[in-house]
Order: C-alpha cells, then structure tokens, then sequence
C-alpha cells in the first residue's frame, strides 16, 4: 500500500494563497488517478479536484478558477495551489491516490491537513 503524506495547511486571511503538498512513498502504477478531497466541520467530505495519469484534470465548481492541482513525477507528489481562499474553504483537506494494480484498484489516503480561511 502507498502511503501518503501531507503537508501546507494551516491559517490564511480571507483573498490568500497555500500550496498543499502529498508525497507518495512508492509509484505503484503508471495508470493512476490523484485527488484531492476536503471535509468541514458537519459535511460529507467533497472531492475539489483530480488528475489523471494522461493529465486531465477535473474541479469542483466552488474551486474552479482558483485552484490547481498538479504533480511532480520525479518527486512522486502532488500538490494543490490554492489562491483566492474564502472563508467556505475552511476544511481538513486530503490527498487521495487510485493506482491500477494487477488485482484491481489500489486506493490510498493521506491524513489529512487543516486549512482555515480566516481574519
């Protein structure tokens, strides 16, 4: 299993930036799937955005314009920069990593980060 840790939360003014960081112990597989996922305080946790292994990229529409997400293959991390942060982005953020394996899918989760949009 992959493990994955976190690192970049923490408390930022209303109109800041953070870049969250998920380093990968292992690459498991070249077909994967990155995603970044985030829980507030009495909600479901929400996907925010994802990456393919081909680089299709996908986002939720709160995040759209505002967030990027994207990896470096050499230092087997993804990151997810986050600009322009509201106040409704407070959330522990997680990383999240679907590997294609021989058996099936492979699914891991880093530990999760909190970031809190607030001045």
């Amino acid at each position: 299993q992959v493990q994955l840790v976190e690192s970049g939360g923490g408390l930022v003014q209303p109109g800041g930036s953070l870049r969250l960081s998920c380093a990968a112990s292992v690459s498991r597989s070249s077909i994967f799937i990155m995603a970044w996922f985030r829980q507030a305080p009495g909600k479901q946790r929400e996907s925010v955005a994802s990456l393919t292994y081909s680089g299709s990229t996908d986002y939720a529409d709160s995040v759209k314009g505002r967030f990027t997400i994207s990896r470096d293959i050499a230092k087997n991390t993804m990151y997810l920069q986050m600009n322009s942060l509201k106040p409704e982005d407070t959330a522990v953020y997680y990383c999240n990593l679907r590997s294609r394996v021989p058996s099936g899918w492979e699914q891991s989760w880093g530990q999760g980060t909190q970031v809190t949009v607030s001045s």
